[in-house]
């Protein structure tokens, strides 16, 4: 992997080979992105696994064939000091049609150009909520206040 950052902006490239969800939690890492978002994503992925919420679980596709990652989308935020990646995916593979959804696993292709926007000293919470079943983007974590 390799990043570049100027201001708040990351942009980085990741290698053939390399786990998508890994290399974004150590770029998060790394940069100090505790709050954050992926504005954008392109490339290729050799394998991916993406998900189709059902209201009560992830409906899983992997697609084992090479498919050009035509849109990335989604938050960095943190959960016991360990990034929490929430990402989107649109994929396009060798007949031109589109397959989306949540990523829930991605290998990197030929190479993946990532860009990041971070909101240095604040942190994004991803707290489980009970009624949806999910963890929801929290953008003001903190102590709940005195009842």
């Amino acid at each position: 992997m390799q990043a570049f950052t100027q201001g708040e902006q990351v942009v980085a490239r990741l290698e053939t080979g390399e786990e998508l969800f890994e290399k974004l939690a150590e770029l998060a890492k790394s940069h100090g992105v505790k709050a954050g978002v992926v504005v954008l994503g392109i490339g290729m992925l050799s394998r991916a696994t993406l998900g189709y919420w059902n209201g009560r679980e992830y409906a899983t596709r992997e697609l084992l064939r090479p498919h050009e990652l035509v849109a990335l989308h989604g938050t960095i935020a943190e959960v016991d000091g360990v990034p929490s990646l929430h990402l989107h995916a649109g994929l396009a593979g060798p007949d031109h049609e589109l397959v989306g959804g949540h990523l829930m696993r991605g290998t990197v292709g030929a190479l993946v150009e990532l860009y990041v926007q971070r909101f240095p000293g604040h942190t994004f919470g991803r707290p489980l909520d009970e009624s949806l079943g999910l963890r929801r983007l929290d953008l003001h974590p903190g102590p709940s206040p005195p009842v």
